[in-house]
């Protein structure tokens, strides 16, 4: 069973606006041949990103510095392909974690910091996930004293990617925002986060000085050159700015650190496992049918979701409304209390047909408008709701597809495909494009506006509404 993720907070302080998605199968990553000045020397640095996986269980490079394009001496922090931890250089592993990292919900704060000339006292290397120093691993080896571990030096870095040999390789899977590479120091996670008054580590603004070398990404822009306006743009005043490969504007996106996103759970399909991508917001499968459930469940308050039908076949994709979903179940749109709205215009609700509403065409878009105060879904069309739905009509519950008691379930918005069509999903955070651009009153990013008093299915509007 998936619960709902804690409400979240109304920031009080510093906000992170934007994060950049990773989508592993683009090799996508951010580049720069030389950063800084040549006074970097790679001996002490520290750096900070906070991230959010999509894909689990392979190699994926965070951040990759290398000498020479042929390889030559590198370092780069990564996951490993057990979904831990790992700092490593040309010929060492420095750090591996014994602690695995698989919630694909979840924010972590990920603090790297280095300083060789205290090789001796055993704190020249220090990683840090959500505030709290990590002191169990696998493999820890301190480099020798005055190393060059290359990071923070003048050489070429990667953002979500390796690069040597003319290939990209290891490329991450998921978002990234607030990174931050400090030349020259080697600083606590305090400079870069603190605990709130929950005990949650979250985002501060950093206030000290970058070094000759030193980098800051906040992605606000969506340029695709090297430049001010570029998605890799530095912002720290170095203007240290990375060239993008294989990213676009659509990879840019709202889901932060302070304001987490619902996404497509892959740990959550049903009788089959599809594959997700595009930051587990497109679902596809190879053959018979797969479900998949939104991270964020719904037990309280009114909520809007869109997926857009990127290919249709014969009855899919369906897109669906999951009441208490059953994890164990061979399809979770057959369990009771789900909705599915099938590509050839049905509805079924536990799996029985309520009528027939048109077909789903490609590019279509479907809205979902959940209203857990009254007990009411209604599904959408392209602007229009079905059955005369009126998501507005509070206790009356006008064209409702299914009524259930108010607050006595928790819904997940998810998707059914196969192999020969796919959907993918907008839960605020859309990887396709938006040709109008609406929001909820202050977040998301949708096709059409959401009925009055319906939100995107963010933390945020969980702690206010849900």
């Amino acid at each position: 069973m998936v619960f709902p993720i804690a409400g979240g907070n109304e920031s009080k302080g510093y906000e992170v606006s934007n994060s950049l998605r990773f989508n592993r199968a683009d090799t996508a990553y951010l580049t720069k041949s030389s950063i800084g000045s040549t006074t970097g020397s790679g001996k002490t640095f520290t750096f900070s990103a906070w991230v959010k996986r999509s894909g689990l269980g392979s190699e994926q490079y965070i951040i990759h510095a290398r000498s020479a394009d042929s390889q030559g001496n590198f370092a780069r922090l990564e996951f490993d392909s057990g979904d831990a931890i790992r700092f490593r250089g040309y010929s060492t592993t420095y750090l591996d974690t014994n602690r695995v990292f698989r919630d694909p919900s979840a924010w972590y704060n990920i603090v790297l910091a280095v300083d060789t000339d205290t090789s001796g006292d055993g704190n020249s290397v220090r990683l840090y996930v959500n505030g709290v120093e990590e002191t169990s691993f696998a493999t820890d080896n301190n480099p020798s004293t005055d190393d060059d571990l290359i990071l923070g030096s003048d050489r070429a870095h990667f953002l979500g990617a390796s690069y040597y040999n003319n290939s990209a390789a290891a490329s991450f899977d998921g978002y990234m925002a607030d990174v931050y590479l400090i030349d020259g120091q080697q600083l606590a996670p305090t400079s870069f986060g603190e605990f709130d008054d929950n005990g949650v580590w979250i985002p501060k603004k950093y206030t000290g000085t970058f070094g000759g070398n030193g980098f800051k990404f906040e992605f606000q822009q969506t340029g695709t050159s090297a430049n001010s306006s570029g998605i890799g743009a530095d912002t720290s005043g170095n203007d240290s700015h990375f060239t993008p490969t294989n990213l676009a504007a659509t990879d840019v996106t709202e889901d932060t650190c302070t304001n987490n996103f619902a996404t497509l759970n892959p740990l959550a399909f049903g009788d089959n496992a599809g594959t997700l991508s595009e930051g587990n917001l497109k679902h596809t499968h190879n053959s018979g049918d797969s479900d998949v459930v939104s991270t964020i469940g719904i037990s309280s308050g009114k909520f809007y979701a869109e997926f857009k039908a990127e290919t249709v076949a014969s009855n899919r994709p369906a897109i669906a409304v999951y009441n208490d979903y059953d994890n164990g179940a061979t399809n979770y749109g057959e369990v009771n209390g789900s909705v599915l709205f099938l590509q050839d215009g049905r509805i079924l609700v536990d799996n029985s047909s309520i009528g027939d509403f048109g077909s789903i065409s490609q590019n279509d878009i479907i809205q979902v408008a959940v209203d857990n105060d009254n007990g009411a879904i209604y599904i959408g069309q392209n602007g229009s709701y079905l059955n005369s739905g009126d998501p507005t009509s509070g206790s009356s519950r006008t064209g409702s597809v299914s009524n259930f008691t108010a607050g006595s379930v928790t819904c997940f918005i998810g998707t059914r495909a196969n192999s020969n069509s796919f959907a993918s999903a907008n839960f605020g955070n859309p990887a396709f494009s938006i040709s109008s651009g609406n929001t909820d009153g202050k977040y998301g990013n949708f096709e059409y506006a959401p009925p009055s008093g319906y939100y995107a299915l963010c933390t945020k509007r969980l702690a206010e509404f849900g």
